[in-house]
């Protein structure tokens, strides 16, 4: 059966020691392993983290957090280099966590959140930074191999990338890089805006997805959207999909004009029932996704 886990962000942001009384709460709501952040040196203590993940019963998987000075794509030979240094990082803080996965926008290039817009790309470009994505992800898959570590790319959507963005686009680079340590994620929430079909996408990403976000079209709670889970259950039932399926439930409580929806907010409420609720809903379209009637 698919582990159900809970992104730390639902808890605390930016997540430290002090959050870890949440693990039992995740428990208890029905997950069975928390995704959070690579911390940056010095923001958790990992030994610590690692006691208070096992004594809660959960298990972790990390998500990378790149920025334009670590930057695989990039064509400065610093930002390059300091973006493999990086992964490399995150395959160690995850050997030490417990964690066998490194998820996120392991590629660079940050769009938005680097306070950057989309800019025309020349064809010798294009080219050329796929080509830097390929040896920083060689180069790092053996580091996180060598530590029994999978590094798995995720396509983001238009506005948070312009290097990758569809399951096609990270299947190509894929069968670039040929590395057995290098694998996929997907997120729904990102493939709503790039997919023609979701089924149809995670169909083609096959044995090669090692990691799956189950989040609605709005990132509200699963269920209150507009997903077709039964669709998209089948079709990770149809590839043997047996990973870790993670929820980032973004709280969206304020419907006024002028409140900007990209951006994170704690909750302001007791959401214990709410999150106990879309864990098992997931669940239990997993469960049943076999059946047809």
């Amino acid at each position: 059966m698919n582990p159900i886990g809970l992104i730390s962000m639902q808890c605390a942001r930016p997540f430290t020691a002090e959050h870890f009384r949440f693990f039992d709460a995740m428990k208890r709501q029905g997950f069975d392993f928390v995704e959070l952040l690579v911390p940056e040196v010095g923001e958790l203590d990992l030994k610590e983290t690692a006691a208070a993940l096992k004594d809660a019963g959960l298990g972790v998987v990390l998500a990378a957090r790149v920025n334009l000075q670590r930057n695989l794509s990039s064509d400065d030979r610093a930002a390059h280099q300091a973006g493999i240094d990086y992964l490399r990082y995150t395959a160690d803080c995850a050997a030490e966590l417990g964690a066998t996965i490194v998820g996120g926008p392991l590629t660079g290039n940050p769009l938005v959140f680097a306070g950057r817009p989309p800019a025309p790309v020349s064809e010798d470009e294009r080219l050329a930074r796929k080509e830097r994505c390929v040896a920083g992800l060689e180069a790092a898959g053996e580091h996180a191999k060598a530590a029994g570590i999978t590094l798995a790319i995720e396509p983001l959507n238009r506005f948070e990338s312009d290097v990758l963005q569809t399951t096609q686009q990270a299947m190509e680079l894929l069968e670039a890089v040929d590395h057995p340590a290098v694998a996929l994620m997907l997120d729904t929430f990102h493939m709503h805006m790039e997919e023609a079909d979701i089924a149809e996408a995670i169909r083609l990403a096959g044995p090669r997805l090692v990691h799956f976000q189950a989040n609605e079209n709005h990132r509200g709670f699963p269920g209150t959207g507009a997903t077709d889970w039964v669709s998209v259950c089948r079709a990770l039932h149809e590839i043997g999909y047996a990973g870790p399926v993670s929820l980032e439930p973004f709280r969206r409580n304020d419907d006024r004009f002028g409140v900007p929806f990209a951006q994170w907010r704690p909750p302001h409420e007791d959401e214990d029932a709410r999150l106990a609720a879309s864990a098992a809903f997931i669940r239990s379209h997993l469960e049943l996704t076999e059946y047809r009637r």
